[in-house]
């Protein structure tokens, strides 16, 4: 159980609900966003002395009961409701990451000529990819294992602008960072996620701005606009499907509208990959 994450995660998420939001009146001048403690409290049918407790750090091991009430009280979506649990100790033995590709995966990303493809760990560190991705993320195979990892591509590196304007790029590093605190919630023991996270923290002020709102969301679809220096522009959707038997491993590919300008300009792309 992380008692200073969960009780940091109720603060924050209390502080984005309002009173309107749960059919409570406003109630007058109040000193801080959100409900109060003692209105969660109310909603969750426990005690203001204990719900305190959990956001002081302190106090018993919160049971499944308990955390369903407060998810309800705070109204947490599903992907929320879930981190809540894992920084609760729910499940108490957390998951492993592993880092092999199913063979199958392999075979089918290098079968997809035309669709930018790869698979990402929970890490987001790149395991496997085609040749059309390196068109969208550069020459992969010749950086070193540790440099191939996206949050570190979005955040660190200076080609990022060429690929996303201001606008796309704000969008998927906020997606990709709620991602990434999910997934530090289903995999607490693990260190690389943890020094990844401490890495951007002190090496990137707007990694730590988007940290710390404690967005959770797990990324599932996503629509992007890729700038490419020799096609242009390409509108994708960013399709995020979970690799079976291997929860902790994404597919991620992405497609176009068939016929569209930027199906046409995927297409050009590859050729133009084939030639060079």
């Amino acid at each position: 159980m992380n008692r200073d994450e969960l009780a940091e995660f109720l603060r924050v998420r209390r502080a984005r609900v309002t009173p309107a939001d749960v059919g409570l009146p406003a109630g007058g001048t109040r000193r801080t966003p959100g409900l109060r403690r003692q209105e969660v409290a109310q909603l969750a049918g426990m005690s203001i002395d204990y719900y305190i407790r959990l956001e002081q750090g302190r106090g018993p091991h919160p049971s499944r009961q308990v955390l369903n009430a407060v998810a309800r009280a705070l109204m947490l979506g599903q992907d929320e409701r879930a981190h809540l649990f894992h920084l609760a100790g729910q499940p108490m033995d957390p998951p492993r990451i592993r880092e092999d590709v199913p063979q199958s995966m392999l075979h089918l990303i290098a079968f997809l000529d035309d669709v930018p493809a790869y698979v990402l760990d929970a890490r987001y560190d790149l395991r496997a990819w085609n040749p059309m991705a390196t068109t969208i993320m550069g020459n992969l195979d010749c950086l070193a294992p540790d440099q191939r990892n996206v949050l570190r591509w979005i955040f660190m590196s200076p080609d990022i602008r060429l690929h996303f304007d201001d606008e796309e790029k704000g969008a998927f590093a906020r997606a990709s960072v709620a991602d990434l605190r999910a997934a530090a919630g289903r995999y607490p023991g693990d260190r690389r996620i943890q020094a990844l996270v401490a890495e951007l923290l002190a090496l990137s002020p707007e990694f730590a701005e988007l940290w710390g709102r404690h967005e959770v969301q797990v990324r599932r679809e996503q629509r992007k606009r890729i700038h490419h220096p020799v096609v242009g522009t390409i509108d994708t959707i960013c399709q995020v499907m979970p690799v079976p038997d291997r929860d902790d491993l994404r597919l991620v590919l992405y497609t176009t509208e068939p016929g569209s300008p930027s199906h046409r300009a995927l297409r050009e792309l590859r050729q133009h990959t084939l030639s060079s």
